[in-house]
Parts: structure tokens; sequence; C-alpha cells
């Protein structure tokens, strides 16, 4: 029976030590995915900040500007990319809304993000854009990977349609979470003008004064490392018109001014979503890896204990005592 039990238990533990590392580079890649009909809404607000009122051509501070990013997972768009791409693909057709103090629309800039849905990388397909115009992304967008690294990435600038180096800057503790802190500063830089403002201009007035759109940032994220999610965000933010004498009456003016930071219900049910998910990333590319070999280690040393003991030798039996005669 003892050698029966001990090829048990080192069945158990041959089991356990083969479903440790299968757990961490096989079932990690194909289940910590990010799913194809996600949505996500986060509201960023400037306050205060500088706005162009386009009534009277004059930039005037107001009191705050709302942000509204939408993310929305196309799933008929990443089955269709799927088929070709060979991989899970995740399709988000995002939308930055930007509001004035009185709740009018200031501008809005649609985009399609295409990546791959475990290691965010870009997948270029028919339909990535940015404003209605066709881009190629290097680098990552709005996430960063599952497990991110200590070291800089390429991240995608919508306003300038090129990709950047944003820098890992350190360590830092969130509201009791570890993260890590990215930081990335676009310098000056001419960019196309929005499709959607509340003054239409025309392209060919645009083209004729010479009038031109620039912007420069100072992007900051807070990252948790596990999930490779933004648990904060801000930027220090400012748009100019230059060579606009001819329309406006001034060669330069300012557009939008302001620092921009994530509203504070968002950041508290963001950091909700990200602690949860956060588990169950940890269950697979740690917890249960390392647990599964610890319980190998135990049923091996079980079985080696109970082979030694159905080994031991059975005790002599002893002499048969003499009658005494009568």
């Amino acid at each position: 029976m003892r050698r029966r039990a001990g090829l048990c238990l080192l069945a158990l533990a041959v089991f356990c030590v083969a479903m440790a590392p299968t757990l961490r580079w096989y079932a990690f890649p194909r289940l910590a995915k990010i799913p194809p009909n996600q949505y996500q809404e986060t509201v960023l607000e400037a306050k205060p900040a500088t706005l162009l009122n386009y009534s009277t051509l004059q930039a005037e501070k107001v009191e705050k500007i709302t942000i509204i990013q939408t993310l929305k997972g196309n799933v008929e768009e990443s089955r269709r990319i799927e088929r070709d791409a060979g991989r899970d693909v995740v399709v988000w057709d995002a939308l930055a809304y930007i509001t004035g103090p009185d709740g009018k629309m200031v501008s809005k800039v649609p985009e399609r993000y295409i990546f791959d849905a475990h290691t965010q990388d870009p997948v270029h397909a028919t339909g990535e854009s940015v404003d209605g115009d066709p881009v190629r992304r290097e680098g990552i967008e709005f996430k960063w990977p599952f497990l991110t690294e200590k070291r800089d990435y390429q991240y995608f600038d919508a306003q300038t349609r090129t990709s950047a180096p944003i820098h890992y800057k350190g360590t830092r503790t969130f509201r009791g979470m570890e993260v890590y802190y990215f930081e990335q500063t676009i310098p000056w830089t001419r960019v196309p003008m929005p499709k959607t403002m509340p003054v239409k201009i025309p392209p060919e007035v645009i083209a004729e004064s010479g009038l031109s759109r620039w912007y420069t940032t100072k992007r900051m994220f807070w990252i948790e490392p596990v999930t490779g999610a933004p648990v904060n965000g801000e930027e220090i933010h400012k748009e100019e018109l230059r060579n606009a004498k001819a329309l406006m009456g001034r060669d330069t003016i300012t557009v939008f001014e302001g620092h921009v930071k994530m509203r504070e219900d968002y950041v508290r049910s963001v950091g909700e979503m990200v602690s949860s998910n956060r588990l169950m990333v940890l269950m697979l590319v740690s917890y249960l890896p390392w647990s599964l070999a610890f319980l190998a280690l135990l049923l091996l040393a079980l079985a080696l204990w109970l082979e030694a003991r159905s080994r031991r030798p059975a005790p002599e039996p002893g002499a048969a005592p003499v009658t005494p005669p009568v």
C-alpha cells in the first residue's frame, strides 16, 4: 500500500511541476487579453484654463474645460481583421469630445486604434485613423502591456500623428498602489486643424492666409505594472494659431492652455477596476505557478518518505521460549 501511495504522490508532483510553467508561459498569453467589446469612459478637466472665444477671437480665462474620452470596442471589425491577422485583435473606436464652461462643443477628434489583444502592439489594417486621416501607429497608445517593464516605450501622439519615446521616471506609490511613472514631452509642433470646430474655416482660406495650428504638451502617466493600465493621467497642454494676422488681426492666438487632470470620481473607479484585474493576472503569472511548484516539492518529499518506509526491513521474529522440564 505504501509503495502504491508513493507512486500516486509522485505522479501528482510531476503534474504540478508541469502545470506551473504551463500556466505562466502558455495559459497567460492566451487568457490575459483585452476583451473586444470593452467600453470605457473617462472624464478629464482643466481648471482653470485659457480658451479661444471664436465670437470675439480673443483668448479668455475660463473656469474649466472638460474632455470626455470614450473607448468603445468594435467587435465586428475585430473579427474581420482577425481573419487576416491570425491573432486576437481589438479595435477601439475612440473619441475625445471637448466642451467649454457652457457645455458647448469646442472640438471632437475620433480615432480608430487597432492592436494585439495581449501584447498591445499595433496591428496595421484598413481603418486605422485619427480624425479621419489614415495613420500607421508605432508603439502603444492608451494602455501599456501586461507586466510593464521599467524602461522607455514608444508612445503614439494623436495630434502630431507620430510616435516618440515616453520615458520611465521611477517607481512611485499612488493611493497605496505601487505604480510606474512615465513622462513624455512633445515640443512645439505644427499639427493639422481639427475637422470639427465651432467655426468652420474653409481649407482654401487656411491655405491662402498661411494660418497654422501648433501644439505642445507634457504627458504624464501613472501605470499599474501588472495590468499595464493607467491609474492616473495628466497633461500640461497648449495650442496656438500662428500666422493668424490676416484672419484674426494678430499673428499668434492661444486656442487652449491648461493642466488637464482626471476627474476624482473616475480616478477612484479606475483604481477599483485595476485592483480586481490585477489579482486575476497575478493568479496566472505568480500565485498559481509558485503554489503548484511548492505543492510539487511537498508531494515529492511525501512520496520519498513513503518509499523509504516501504523499503525498511521487517524486524526478525524472536526465539521460541524454552519449556522447562516437568
